[in-house]
């Protein structure tokens, strides 16, 4: 029987530099967007001096861009919302930070926890509200660059009753 290992066969690949693959200097796979934004979520120093809160809108704040790609700062308030919408050309991936938010899309609601992930492709439709009574903040990255959000009817409107005409009339209790 044959004992030879296939590193004792092959050698060591680490010894072979030119069958290497180059380390890439940006993302450029999912899997690879989904580690750059694992990577900054982990490192608090990046991200938490940018931190702002606005009272009367989510506040936001380009952290990074790169070739082909952005990576945005979010805060979330009690009650703050995305309104729903997509993104356009661009995939993206949403890390959340700190708190908690809710994402609805047309398949149903669900809550998102500090260091969850959602990775989303082109034309993928949600609305995200902080439904807490904590703050949220949120990491995204998308890629290409985020240059349209285009905004759908409300799902909340979709899913609100339109009063009968005998409702309409004091009939029945609303």
């Amino acid at each position: 029987m044959n004992m030879d290992s296939d590193l004792q066969i092959a050698g060591d690949i680490l010894e072979v530099p030119h069958l290497l693959q180059p380390a890439g200097e940006h993302p450029t796979t999912v899997a690879e967007f989904v580690g750059l934004a694992r990577e900054i979520a982990a490192d608090r120093a990046q991200w938490a001096p940018y931190v702002e809160f606005d009272a009367t809108t989510r506040w936001y704040h380009r952290l990074r861009t790169g070739p082909g790609y952005e990576v945005w700062l979010l805060s979330w308030l009690p009650g703050q919302g995305s309104g729903h919408h997509d993104h356009g050309p661009s995939s993206g991936v949403l890390t959340l930070l700190e708190g908690e938010l809710t994402e609805r899309t047309d398949s149903g609601a669900g809550k998102i926890t500090a260091g969850a992930q959602r990775v989303f492709a082109p034309g993928y439709a949600h609305e995200v509200v902080n439904d807490s009574l904590e703050p949220a903040v949120s990491l995204h990255v998308y890629h290409p660059g985020l240059t349209e959000m285009p905004m759908h009817e409300s799902l909340r409107a979709q899913c609100t009753p339109v009063p009968s005409a005998a409702a309409a009339a004091g009939a029945v209790p609303a």
